[in-house]
């Protein structure tokens, strides 16, 4: 049984701050940031967990029952990760590309501690509370000062390397675009790292930089054991209140400008963009039918179709898709049938999963994977881990990978100039990182 305490909070972006910073000693971190950003379905502003009372880690054979076992037994809130590896548990696939960071496939824990921010209201969360725990952190945590951002300090050179040279990219799209004219997939969804060797990271200045940079509703910072995520996500791959679900499927793409007119002038041509709205109704279809699986019938919906979402460094075209879990299913049962999530997949899904293994030259692990949420009431929400810095400080090794989706539509050169985009605030926040 959780004790709870509800707290008014005069400024929530400092203490959001301040928040963030108190929880970063801590050896297990989870903290969901939407960034104000206008959301209709969101529940919380911002939400924090640390320190686990109970875990679970395993690879992909049968990840999914563990987690369903796991979740019901806890009964409570649990925080983690599903990686786009979970693939090998639900299909007949496998992942043998190259993988420098070696997280775990799945990682979920029971918090000790949780904060939950709407609004101007704070509301806490303790299991075995000591005392006046709650009331002696609350305090400690409004002591903090939080320094202004340093900017003297010496900077060192980082290598960032990639898996593929441009060639090589534009390469293995024309391969891939064989498979399409084939009949073999209709779309794939195509990616690439690019990784730094040998570099000591402060996680949380990095998850700083990059949130700042794009500002997306479903930024999240991870912290597990060595492994670290710092996710600028803006998609939303699930999430289930009683038994309503939705997902909002991202797919389609352009760079915003800082001259109003022209921004608006490339909302509206991503808008009628006959490739990208294309790109965009595959993957709903494709949503739509993972949905059908443990739907009422004839409760799935299109609630949105391609509608233009503005985030601060890229136009999107997203789509809402909704139903009504028939009654009896397991909450981690919509999660398994639908997961990989479709925008970072293909269709048809098991097809373009097994092209992409083989023309991809590395795991994707946590990338294109899953963070987020269960409740006591087995309601969730998850984010696509995508526009992120994967860390493992153990090793030294940090990565992140973009991709887009290639169709028949697609040109190869655009297609790279797309993962340029998305590179672009990774890339910023790591060439520009200072020691």
């Amino acid at each position: 049984m959780r004790t709870k305490a509800i707290f008014d909070i005069s400024d929530p972006l400092l203490f959001k701050q301040q928040l963030l910073s108190w929880a970063s000693s801590c050896e297990e971190v989870v903290w969901l940031d939407s960034n104000a950003y206008p959301d209709t379905y969101r529940q919380y502003d911002a939400v924090l967990a640390i320190e686990a009372f109970t875990a679970i880690k395993t690879d992909t054979q049968d990840a999914f029952e563990k987690l369903k076992e796991y979740q019901q037994t806890t009964a409570d809130w649990i925080f983690g990760y599903l990686s786009y590896d979970l693939k090998n548990d639900t299909e007949y696939l496998k992942s043998q590309n190259s993988d420098g960071l070696h997280f775990p496939e799945l990682y979920f824990f029971q918090p000790q501690k949780l904060f939950l921010l709407k609004g101007n209201q704070l509301e806490v969360q303790y299991l075995r509370m000591v005392d006046d725990e709650i009331e002696l952190d609350f305090t400690e945590i409004n002591e903090i000062v939080i320094a202004e951002k340093i900017t003297e300090n010496q900077q060192k050179s980082i290598n960032i390397q990639s898996r593929l040279s441009r060639e090589a990219y534009l390469e293995k799209v024309g391969e891939m675009l064989k498979h399409i004219h084939r009949g073999d997939i209709y779309e794939a969804n195509f990616c690439q790292e690019f990784y730094v060797e040998d570099i000591d990271l402060n996680p949380i200045q990095v998850f700083d930089q990059l949130n700042e940079i794009s500002n997306p509703p479903f930024a999240s910072f991870l912290k597990l054991e060595d492994y670290y995520a710092m996710c600028a996500s803006p998609e939303r791959y699930l999430q289930k209140k009683g038994n309503h679900v939705i997902s909002q499927p991202i797919k389609g793409t352009a760079a915003r400008d800082s001259d109003p007119k022209i921004d608006a002038e490339k909302a509206q041509k991503l808008s009628e963009d006959n490739k990208e709205r294309s790109e965009n109704i595959m993957i709903a279809d494709l949503v739509r039918n993972d949905l059908s699986k443990t739907a009422s019938k004839g409760s799935v919906k299109v609630e949105e179709l391609c509608k233009v979402y503005s985030f601060k460094q890229v136009h999107q075209l997203v789509s809402t898709i909704s139903a009504e879990i028939s009654e009896g299913i397991p909450a981690v049962e919509v999660l398994k049938t639908t997961f990989p999530m479709g925008s970072m997949t293909g269709a048809p899904k098991i097809s373009a999963m097994k092209i992409i293994e083989e023309l991809e030259e590395t795991k994707r692990g946590l990338y294109s994977g899953a963070i987020g949420y269960f409740t006591p009431e087995s309601d969730f929400d998850f984010n696509v881990v995508i526009r992120s810095i994967l860390y493992n400080a153990e090793l030294k090794y940090a990565s992140f990978s973009v991709g887009g989706a290639i169709t028949a539509q697609s040109i190869p050169e655009k297609e790279y100039d797309e993962c340029m985009v998305k590179a672009k605030a990774m890339r910023q926040v790591l060439e520009q990182y200072r020691t």
